[in-house]
C-alpha cells in the first residue's frame, strides 16, 4: 500500500496578448492549483504469478486558462476534465500476471502499482483492466511523472504520441510485455475515446481501438546504463479531417461534420543515457500523422524534447535533482491551416494563427525536505505559445508540494 498526495500552484505575469479565441492562454496575470491524492493498493492472488491492483483517487482544480492555450501544456497533473472541488475517481483497477521463464532471477523493490519480490528475468507478463497506457509505454526514468520530474506535457510524455485515453488520461485494454536481460518487446491494445477529448471511450472493439507496439533495448556505453526505446502506434477512431473540413466550404470550419472510421498513426523514438551516477540524458522525438483530429492528447504533430537530470550528491544533497530540458512542438501542414482559418483543436485555437514552432525550456529544482516530503522550484519560458508568433513569450513558474510514503 502507498500514497501520494501533490499540489502544484502555478502562474504567470502578464504577456502580449492582441487578441484571444476560445481557446486561447489568457494574456491576464493568473495562478491556478492543481490538487490531487492517490492510493496504490496492491494484493497477491492465491495463485503463481497474479496481482491485483486499485488505485481510487481524488482531483481538484484546474489548469491555467481552464487547461488550453499551449500545446506543450505547462502542468502535467493538470486535466483537461477539472473540478472546482474535489472528486473522487478510480484511476485504475488492473490485473497482472506474470510467467515466469526460468533461469536467472532479479529483484524487484516495492513500488507504486509494483510488489516487490524475486522474479525471472526472463519472463511474460500480461497486464489487463484499467490504466494509463503511458504507465507501460513510452517510459524514461528521467523525464516521465510530473509529480516529481518534469511539469510540461511534452516531457513528462512524447508531445506527439496520441495515446488511447480518456479525457483524463485512462482507458481499458490488454498488454503483454515479454522481457529478457537486454531487451523488452511489449505490446497491448486499448479502447480508444468516442470522438476526440471525449470523456466516453468506444466499447465496439471489434471496429475502433488503439494498437501499440514498442521495443526497448538495454545497453552500457562507457560502462554507463543506456535504454533505447522506439514505438509505433496506430488508432482506429472516429475522427475528422482537416483537409476536408477546409474544403468543404459550407462546413466553415466545424470538423464534426468530416468524421468517419480513420487511422492515425505514428511513432516515438525514446533514449535515456547515463553520463555518470548523477547526471544523466534523455531525448524523444515523436511523429504523427496529423491529418485528422488529435483525439486523446494534445496539438501536437511533430515534437522533440532534450534534458538532462542532475542528483545533489556534488552540493551535499544525494536525494535532490536538478532538471533542464528544451522543447520544440510543430504541426501538421494540414492542422496548420485549419487552425489559421479559426478550427479549434484540444487545447489551441486563437481565432487566427501567424504559425511559428512552439518552443520552451523548463527547469527545476526538487529539493528531498524529509523521507516522504518533497518540495519543487519549476520554471518555463514558452516562445510562440498555441503555435501562434503574435502571442507571448511568456513566463510561467509554480511550486509543488509532493508527499508519498
Amino acid at each position: 500500500m502507498h500514497f501520494q498526495s501533490t499540489g502544484i500552484y502555478q502562474g504567470y505575469p502578464a504577456f502580449h496578448s492582441p487578441f484571444q479565441g476560445p481557446n486561447s492562454l489568457s494574456g491576464n496575470t493568473q495562478i491556478r492549483e492543481t490538487i490531487s491524492g492517490t492510493a496504490f493498493l496492491g494484493r497477491r492472488l492465491p495463485w503463481q504469478g497474479g496481482e491485483l491492483y486499485f488505485n481510487p483517487e481524488v482531483n481538484q482544480g484546474f489548469g491555467l486558462s481552464r487547461t488550453v492555450g499551449v500545446a506543450g501544456f505547462p502542468n502535467g497533473e493538470a486535466q483537461k476534465a477539472g473540478f472546482n472541488t474535489p472528486k473522487p475517481n478510480v484511476a485504475r483497477l488492473f490485473l497482472r500476471q506474470t510467467f515466469g521463464l526460468g533461469d536467472e532471477q532479479e529483484t524487484l523493490g516495492p513500488g507504486l502499482n509494483q510488489l516487490g519480490g524475486k522474479v525471472d528475468v526472463s519472463r511474460l507478463t500480461v497486464t489487463a483492466g484499467k490504466f494509463a497506457v503511458t504507465d507501460l509505454f513510452d517510459g524514461n526514468i528521467y523525464s516521465h511523472d510530473p509529480r516529481t520530474q518534469f511539469f510540461n506535457w511534452a516531457l513528462m510524455d512524447a508531445g506527439a504520441y496520441d495515446d488511447a485515453a480518456d479525457q483524463k488520461g485512462y482507458t481499458d485494454g490488454i498488454a503483454v510485455e515479454l522481457n529478457h536481460r537486454s531487451w523488452a518487446l511489449r505490446g497491448g491494445y486499448f479502447l480508444v475515446p468516442k470522438v476526440s477529448n471525449d470523456r466516453n471511450l468506444e466499447t465496439r472493439v471489434g471496429k475502433f481501438g488503439g494498437s501499440n507496439v514498442e521495443l526497448e533495448t538495454r545497453y552500457k556505453l562507457f560502462s554507463q546504463p543506456g535504454k533505447f526505446r522506439i514505438l509505433g502506434f496506430a488508432n482506429r477512431v472516429f475522427a475528422g479531417s482537416f483537409r476536408e473540413t477546409l474544403a468543404s466550404p459550407a462546413f466553415g470550419t466545424d470538423i464534426t461534420r468530416t468524421r468517419r472510421d480513420r487511422t492515425k498513426y505514428g511513432f516515438v523514438l525514446n533514449v535515456e543515457q547515463a553520463l555518470t551516477d548523477n547526471l544523466g540524458l534523455f531525448s524523444r522525438y515523436s511523429w504523427n500523422d496529423g491529418q485528422e483530429e488529435n483525439m486523446s492528447f494534445t496539438d501536437i504533430d511533430r515534437s522533440f524534447s532534450l534534458g538532462m537530470s542532475l542528483r545533489g550528491s556534488s552540493w551535499g544533497r544525494p536525494n535532490d535533482v536538478v532538471g533542464v530540458a528544451g522543447i520544440v512542438n510543430m504541426l501538421s501542414a494540414a492542422e496548420r491551416d485549419f487552425i489559421a482559418a479559426g478550427g479549434l483543436g484540444i487545447l489551441i485555437g486563437d481565432g487566427r494563427l501567424h504559425y511559428a514552432r512552439e518552443s520552451i525550456i523548463e527547469g527545476y529544482y526538487n529539493v528531498r525536505v524529509a523521507e516522504p516530503l518533497s518540495f519543487t522550484l519549476d520554471c518555463q519560458f514558452v516562445g510562440n505559445p498555441a503555435y501562434n508568433r503574435d502571442r507571448g513569450p511568456v513566463s510561467i513558474f509554480a511550486l509543488r508540494l509532493h508527499f508519498e510514503m
